[in-house]
């Protein structure tokens, strides 16, 4: 029984699609935040852009022996190697008319967080005879992350809805759902990074665990929650509504998922659990409002 559900589950998380679910999620959480219906093709630009990027940054650095590694992700991704490789080709061709519908300024957003996104992954520069990505600058590889995903799941809904006409947001309040989606994943990606600690030290990828230990980088995930926290009573696009409980909800839990990662080194539970906490936002954000 279990093995009926371990197969089509090892799809769902390791061939990225159900992150990208997350980015999908994070676009109509915007939406809902900024009071507007949708758009469904930025949803889905952002649901394949992230399953490209994802897969991209995975199938370029493949080690020498997957089949060998400690990670059942790893193993699994190089032994449905072609599989990945058109998931990823598929993607690649279902964003060419979803970024060609988008705006001037979200396709000038796009492009920049491409470059980003590549120069995250591809080794691009070189210092001292050795090649080097922007992911081994010290305490570079978190914060780009939380970056792209903070700016393309905010700003691509906003320019969006500028561009229907009549829509007015005060700045700060742009930079307050900037902010809070930027400490969100801060705060759901540094268990990773503490998971994967002993292999980015031997790789030389300077991250928050392996500059300041375990211990402070699990402290440093609940501050980024509780500034998070702060910043959702400042943005009040409506009161102490469903979505502010909702969402606040959702930060308890994570909270909760992160502490409890001590603990945890399944696969699993990174992959479901702590990303499942995007798509979570969207879901208790629904539920209140049906039950409030």
């Amino acid at each position: 029984m279990i093995k009926h559900f371990q197969r089509p589950l090892d799809f769902l998380l390791f061939s990225n699609i159900f992150i990208s679910l997350g980015a999908f999620a994070q676009a109509l959480v915007s939406y809902r935040l900024l009071c507007f219906a949708p758009s469904w093709s930025v949803a889905a630009f952002l649901f394949f852009s992230t399953l490209l990027t994802y897969n991209f940054s995975i199938l370029i650095q493949k080690p020498e022996n997957p089949e060998n590694s400690e990670y059942r992700r790893v193993r699994w991704i190089f032994r449905n190697y072609k599989l990945n490789v058109a998931i990823t080709g598929l993607a690649g061709l279902a964003l060419v008319p979803l970024f060609l519908s988008l705006n001037f300024k979200a396709q000038l957003l796009n492009v920049f967080l491409a470059v980003l996104s590549f120069g995250y992954a591809l080794p691009l520069f070189k210092s001292k005879g050795r090649k080097f990505g922007l992911r081994n600058i010290p305490a570079v590889k978190l914060f780009m992350i939380a970056l792209v995903w903070a700016l393309s799941s905010v700003c691509l809904p906003y320019f969006e809805l500028q561009s229907r006409g009549n829509f007015v947001l005060p700045p700060v309040d742009l930079l307050i759902l900037i902010l809070k989606r930027f400490l969100f994943v801060v705060a759901i990606t540094i268990p990773f990074d503490i998971r994967d600690m002993f292999q980015d030290a031997m790789f030389e990828l300077k991250t928050i665990p392996t500059i300041f230990g375990e211990r402070k980088a699990y402290l440093f995930c609940q501050t980024m929650l509780a500034v998070y926290l702060v910043l959702l009573f400042l943005f009040q696009n409506k009161g102490f509504n469903s979505d502010f409980f909702g969402l606040m909800l959702t930060v308890m839990l994570t909270g909760w998922l992160i502490f409890k990662s001590k603990w945890e080194r399944n696969e699993y539970y990174y992959f479901f659990y702590l990303d499942g906490t995007l798509i979570l936002q969207l879901v208790m954000m629904v539920l209140m409002g049906w039950v409030l």
